[in-house]
């Protein structure tokens, strides 16, 4: 097939790239100093005492809730290591892999807001699309170092 401008797998790549910069605007638009204090993790525990399955509720109250402040150090910084991997490439499949495991996490937990999961959906459709068409090929410090051939 053939395409404007750029081939597919520079298409593909110019995908990993905005996904990449997608995170990174999660991880920059955070209000860091009341993040890292606990009002992210406040907001997702209010969310997660309401939810309508109870396995969400309990999987937060043991794995999320003894350890806030790690887990709030955790989603940040999460997000800018997925978004810098994105945009240069770096360990792409990885990157990819965890971005769609975090926005599952994300999208469970919201299940019942669906204005919100547009993002989460289209950012975890970017992923698969950029996992499968391995888009680490072309533009990416993973090709260049051969790492995933």
């Amino acid at each position: 097939m053939e395409t404007i401008w750029l081939g597919d797998a520079e298409w593909f790549a110019v995908l990993r790239i905005g996904l990449g910069l997608w995170w990174l605007e999660s991880w920059r638009h955070k209000d860091k100093k009341d993040w890292f204090a606990g009002g992210g993790i406040s907001w997702a525990s209010g969310i997660a005492a309401e939810h309508r399955w109870p396995a969400v509720r309990q999987g937060f109250d043991v794995v999320v809730k003894p350890r806030p402040r790690l887990m709030a150090y955790l989603v940040a910084y999460a997000e800018l290591a997925i978004g810098l991997g994105l945009v240069v490439g770096f360990l792409t499949p990885i990157a990819l892999v965890s971005g769609l495991l975090l926005n599952l996490i994300y999208l469970v937990l919201m299940i019942h807001d669906w204005g919100e999961q547009g993002q989460n959906l289209m950012m975890s459709l970017i992923s698969a699309t950029g996992l499968f068409a391995m888009s680490w090929q072309v533009w990416s410090l993973d090709n260049v170092l051969g790492l995933f051939p």
